[in-house]
């Protein structure tokens, strides 16, 4: 039987270690050179020998991505407060599926009510903590669905005009099917949908329609003009999505907040909080304005269960941990202006980083940056010529960066949303850049 001692020695180790990795962050590379297979793991070896087998065999070959040069994806990090309050919601060890007992599931209430006036979306919408934002985007587009079933007992099609994967993915799991995806046009040079052509394509269609809006579009961070695309939706009568998985962090920063202003019309809206609020995997949420639907997708029915307003009957999972407390711990700390401090210094960053890679001689795909994101590429640089200057990057472990194809052109994406990220940062990353041999 466990006791205060054995947690304690457990987490002594677990602080050590954690410790050990952390201090590591600022000059660790980006990636490990090398990632071996894991071998069979081993059973039964104690708490001990247990630790020393991650300090040996699984932590140096962990990559850097909670550090501040790491620029994959959109990869966040984890303040010091969220990791805290991380540990504590393991060690607290709450159940949020249901009110009973504990006063956990309402602390995640308000906090999803605290995110949404932070965002600035009203109280027509109404949220439940996920795991990501694509289990956000597919509790709003199941609910999405059941809303056009009863409009008129048929599948709704969707329309997009440069969605996220995790779109596609919802659609095919809530049973919509990829097919029903209608691509939009775009405007020039851009990624955001061309207003002009979703009237058009909705007006073509008959049946229930639903229109994902980007709220920074994962490719270039560029955003839908959504009051437009509302209007749009209001006289089609179509359900507006709006992914705002990382760029709704927008709302929080005085000379961005325009990007956003339409998202308090929407029908439902994702947001992803181990993104760009910096908190630990998992953590995000599904906002809509139709409760009722999303409950008759997620109710859960049996006589031992609590009936509303129990998370459990309006997300995919029953039991979940208590996700909550690190979001709320960040605002808490650093309340709205300390979120938009670090939103407007990696915004600054990324233009940073596009002009000092114009000024080297790359083409600079998206050279008004929009948001937090660069594409670039070697100039007349072919698919090769790309693989081989990332690969480059990659290898340095300064930093690391993912392909992308934008407008038909083969480039290298970096995505800014670390805390932690400082100018500094930025120079040693265009000094690596320049010191590469230039094919």
């Amino acid at each position: 039987m466990s006791t205060a001692d054995d947690y304690r020695t457990a987490l002594d180790h677990t602080r050590r270690l954690a410790d050990r990795y952390l201090a590591s962050l600022p000059d660790r590379p980006a990636t490990p050179a090398q990632v071996p297979v894991a071998g069979p793991l081993p059973e039964g070896i104690g708490l001990q020998a247990a630790f020393e087998h991650l300090a040996a065999q699984v932590e140096p070959f962990l990559s850097a991505s909670p550090g501040p040069r790491y620029l994959g994806y959109v990869t966040g990090g984890a303040t010091p407060e969220a990791l805290a309050a991380d540990w504590l919601a393991s060690a607290w060890d709450q159940n949020v599926s249901n009110h009973a007992g504990s006063i956990a599931a309402s602390v995640e209430a308000m906090t999803v009510i605290a995110f949404a006036g932070a965002f600035g979306l009203g109280g027509n919408l109404h949220g439940h903590f996920v795991s990501g934002a694509t289990a956000a985007n597919l509790v709003c587009l199941a609910t999405a669905r059941q809303w056009a079933q009863q409009e008129g007992g048929a599948l709704p099609k969707v329309f997009a005009g440069a969605a996220h994967s995790s779109i596609l993915k919802a659609m095919a799991i809530t049973g919509i099917g990829r097919e029903r995806h209608v691509p939009v046009a775009t405007l020039p040079g851009r990624t955001a949908v061309d207003p002009a052509a979703l009237r058009a394509a909705l007006a073509a269609e008959t049946g229930p329609k639903i229109v994902v809006a980007s709220a920074g579009e994962v490719n270039i961070g560029d955003f839908d003009d959504l009051q437009a695309l509302a209007d749009i939706c209001r006289e089609a009568g179509a359900w507006l999505h709006v992914d705002g998985a990382f760029g709704l962090f927008a709302a929080l920063e005085p000379s961005l907040r325009h990007r956003v202003v339409g998202v308090e019309r929407a029908d439902s809206v994702t947001v992803d909080l181990h993104k760009w609020l910096n908190v630990p995997y998992d953590s995000a949420i599904a906002y809509t304005t139709r409760p009722d639907l999303q409950r008759q997708v997620f109710a859960a029915s049996s006589a031992y269960l609590g009936d509303d307003p129990d998370p459990l009957h309006y997300t995919p999972e029953n039991s979940r941990r208590f996700r909550a407390l690190a979001a709320w711990m960040v605002l808490a700390v650093r309340g709205r202006d300390g979120i938009a401090q670090w939103v407007a210094a990696n915004c600054r960053q990324a233009r940073t980083l596009a002009a000092g890679l114009q000024v080297r001689g790359y083409d600079v795909l998206n050279p008004e940056v929009a948001l937090n994101i660069v594409a670039f590429a070697p100039p007349a640089g072919d698919a090769a010529a790309r693989d081989a200057l990332l690969q480059a990057i990659n290898a340095s472990g300064v930093t690391f960066m993912t392909p992308t194809v934008l407008h038909g052109r083969p480039a290298i994406r970096a995505a800014f949303s670390n805390w932690s990220t400082t100018d500094a940062d930025v120079d040693r990353i265009l000094a690596m850049i320049e010191s590469l041999p230039r094919r």
